[in-house]
């Protein structure tokens, strides 16, 4: 698979991206993780620390919010139009060169990167009452997605990503591999992708993690202390 190109600011938007450094505006991924739904995994293999928040459908900046381990910080490392990654553009089904703005960033909790996460919002998602997406900076976009009473999201898609691999930032790259979550969200008939990837820093955390606010969740939720 090729280097994906950037291509200009489509006419009638602003890049949210020209006040970052030029190496963030203009990053690359040469190779994809090899995303599988979530109905491929058993509860063996997935790692026995982690599967309950890789599987959890509530908003992960929310659950970490509710560990009480430290301020939570968004720290944004890129933004800026691209053409998505294949698998990215038939998710949301998009043209082979149809751009979209992409953004990425980390969750800090009480400093240390504990997770990774890119979103890919194509141009007609970033219309009407979804046109304040291109300017979230470093607020968390699921604090926005899920205070909308119509949104809807998808079954995950799971990988295991080496630690190495070039769709981690380069200051992300980490001796182990991680695993990795991303699903598609839809408000009012509008779609947008958001892949999370679970960092070395995130430790096998036994908490136990807040009763679900979705039927989706609760369904997981089930099937995990079946398979415990």
């Amino acid at each position: 698979m090729g280097a994906i190109k950037h291509s200009a600011t489509p006419p009638g938007t602003v890049d949210q991206a020209a006040s970052l450094p030029y190496h963030l505006r203009h990053r690359r991924i040469v190779t994809e993780p090899e995303w599988r739904p979530q109905s491929q995994y058993t509860a063996a293999n997935l790692p026995p620390g982690s599967r309950a928040w890789l599987l959890d459908d509530g908003s992960l900046t929310g659950r970490l919010n509710d560990l009480g381990r430290g301020s939570l910080r968004v720290e944004r490392l890129y933004q800026g139009w691209q053409v998505p990654l294949a698998s990215e553009r038939r998710l949301l089904a998009l043209a082979p060169r149809q751009v979209a703005l992409v953004r990425e960033v980390t969750l800090r909790l009480g400093g240390d990167a504990v997770i990774f996460a890119r979103s890919v919002f194509p141009i007609a998602s970033l219309t009407g009452s979804l046109a304040h997406l291109r300017r979230l900076r470093n607020r968390s976009l699921g604090a926005i997605l899920f205070q909308h009473p119509g949104m809807h999201r998808s079954p995950f898609e799971l990988a295991p990503i080496a630690g190495d691999s070039d769709y981690l930032p380069p200051a992300l790259r980490q001796e182990p591999a991680a695993w990795g979550r991303r699903s598609r969200f839809e408000i009012a008939g509008r779609g947008l992708l958001v892949s999370e990837v679970f960092l070395q820093a995130f430790t096998p955390w036994p908490a136990v993690l807040p009763v679900h606010r979705t039927q989706r969740g609760k369904v997981n939720a089930a099937i995990l202390r079946s398979t415990q």
